[in-house]
């Protein structure tokens, strides 16, 4: 045990001394920096501009809608094409969106449909650059560094989640709105920068088999279209039964993380805790932090556990903090409970998207993982929506629902026996 702890450390920051993963870290990192500039960006400057926020939630959504609809196409032209190279151009696209809109800001010509088609173009680029993101790092890092290499970027990703917009809210305070964009384009032009200078490892090499049975095919069937590739990936994902349930969990966790975390928490504060914003601010920080100490602790941690049974324990970890939130009215144990959770979170996500990346094929590994963004998508809205309405009756009865359906996700899982194995 002594010996296992003493490693932890080593073992964690492992990938950080290699070149092309410090790389990859600072661009991902600087990228979703710049999604949270964006989103205080967008949301002021509207305000600003029209004082309505019905036209922030249609900026709002011209912005998600294409994301949440063309993940998959990214995901399809991310496992056809380079990886690396639909980063920076999506980099460098949203680099170019941002300095455009700030520019037109600055000299007082932007319009709210301008701001709409900007916000719409940024999110059909950043559907290309979420798939190739993750799908990136089996060929930056060997398969037993992947661990904690998710680790440190899932650190990265949690902090600059929280900096971004905090960041960003303090640059318009002190300057203007459209300054934010313009700050915005640096760091995605930055984020593109250091892509291009990551050297990849080349795919696996095609065995004599696959070589043969593709000169036989050469010149008599057509390359698969963009629409069967796409399906190709849902199949693939769905035949799986270990990979079919990462991603029903996965989706089910988006779907009781979206409305709990964020209806809930704001009833919980308010209705029961009595604390009001303040309150709802230790409440989201503790989540924050819980998950970021979890992600470390997975990434310090060796070996291959049971994925499988983490999936499960997970699921019912989640649904016993839910119904602690639904029954305790005392501000220490919530915010005890909501910090064990986000830990849990960070703990296990880091093992479920190691245990993708090393087993699914690369040729097909975009689209496994843009099929699972796309049903988290999905998920999130109908969570909002159904907390919104339960929390209506209850605070108890939101949170029941929610750990309900986190209880029967975790027996569903454990009664797979290839899904237990997994590892």
């Amino acid at each position: 045990m002594a010996t296992t702890l003493a490693g932890a450390g080593p073992r964690l920051w492992a990938p950080a001394r290699q070149r092309p993963f410090q790389l990859l870290w600072l661009g991902q990192s600087l990228s979703l920096l710049g999604d949270g500039f964006s989103v205080v960006a967008f949301s002021w400057i509207t305000l600003g501009l029209t004082g309505s926020t019905l036209t922030l939630g249609y900026v709002l959504a011209f912005q998600a809608v294409p994301r949440a609809l063309l993940t998959l196409v990214g995901g399809s032209l991310s496992d056809s094409w380079s990886t690396r190279t639909l980063m920076i151009a999506s980099s460098w696209t949203r680099a170019a969106l941002m300095a455009g809109v700030g520019l037109a800001g600055l000299t007082g010509h932007l319009t709210v449909w301008m701001l709409c088609a900007a916000a719409a173009a940024f999110g059909t680029v950043d559907a290309f650059f979420q798939p190739a993101r993750v799908s990136i790092l089996p060929s930056v890092v060997d398969k037993d560094l992947l661990t904690p290499a998710n680790a440190l970027l899932g650190a990265g990703s949690r902090t600059a989640a929280v900096v971004g917009p905090a960041v960003g809210g303090v640059v318009i305070a002190l300057t203007r709105a459209p300054v934010a964009f313009v700050v915005d384009a640096v760091c995605f032009a930055l984020c593109g920068w250091c892509v291009s200078l990551i050297a990849t490892r080349p795919r696996p090499a095609a065995t004599p088999k696959e070589e043969s049975k593709a000169q036989e095919d050469k010149g008599v069937e057509r390359p698969p279209s963009l629409g069967a590739r796409i399906r190709e990936g849902v199949v693939f994902t769905l035949r799986d039964p270990r990979l079919r349930t990462v991603v029903v969990l996965d989706t089910a966790v988006n779907f009781c993380y979206a409305g709990p975390f964020t209806v809930g928490f704001a009833t919980l504060a308010e209705q029961v805790l009595r604390g009001g914003s303040a309150t709802l601010g230790v409440l989201n920080g503790s989540l924050a932090g819980g998950a970021m100490l979890g992600t470390l602790a997975g990434g310090a941690m060796g070996g291959r556990p049971r994925v499988g049974l983490l999936v499960a324990a997970l699921a019912g970890w989640l649904g016993a903090g839910m119904a602690v939130l639904g029954l305790v009215h005392s501000t220490p144990a919530v915010v005890a409970t909501v910090l064990a959770m986000g830990f849990a979170i960070g703990f296990q996500g880091v093992f479920g998207l190691s245990w993708i990346q090393r087993n699914i094929p690369q040729e097909v590994l975009s689209r496994v993982i843009s099929v699972d963004m796309v049903l988290g998508y999905a998920a999130a809205p109908l969570s909002l929506i159904v907390c919104g309405a339960l929390a209506r009756t209850s605070t108890f009865a939101l949170f029941a629902v929610v750990a309900a359906v986190l209880a029967l996700t975790g027996l569903a899982v454990l009664g797979s026996r290839a899904v237990r194995e997994m590892r």
